[in-house]
């Protein structure tokens, strides 16, 4: 069963960071670019950050250019969402979606999503 499951969310205050984790079971992430995308309540689901199977990252999100970064370790099948300087309007479920090879900013172009975690910057 192929199965991506995210963790690392929960409660921070402003400026503070969080690492979120992509777990990929069922399948190996070597050939699959991982997209991150978020959703705060009444808006649409965004593209955050994309990273390639070559490693390469793409960013959807000028809101957090300089502020998040995203890394792959293949070797332990994971995706990870370093999130720092985190601002109450990052507050939102987070998600990792796959799909083979390339980069998207779209959420239909992916083919598989996690169920989410919840990030919430707050005082």
């Amino acid at each position: 069963q192929l199965q991506l499951v995210e963790s690392g969310g929960g409660l921070v205050q402003p400026g503070g960071s969080l690492r979120l984790s992509c777990a990929a079971s069922g399948f190996t992430l070597d050939y699959y670019a991982i997209g991150w995308f978020r959703q705060a309540p009444g808006k649409e689901r965004e593209g955050v950050l994309c990273v390639r199977s070559d490693g390469s990252s793409r960013n959807y999100a000028d809101s957090v250019k300089g502020r998040f970064t995203i890394s792959r370790d293949n070797a332990k099948n994971t995706v990870y969402l370093q999130m720092n300087s985190l601002k109450p309007e990052d507050t939102a479920v987070y998600y990792c979606a796959a799909r083979r090879y390339l980069c998207s900013g779209s959420a239909s172009d992916y083919n598989f999503w996690g169920q989410g975690t919840q990030v919430t910057v707050s005082s």
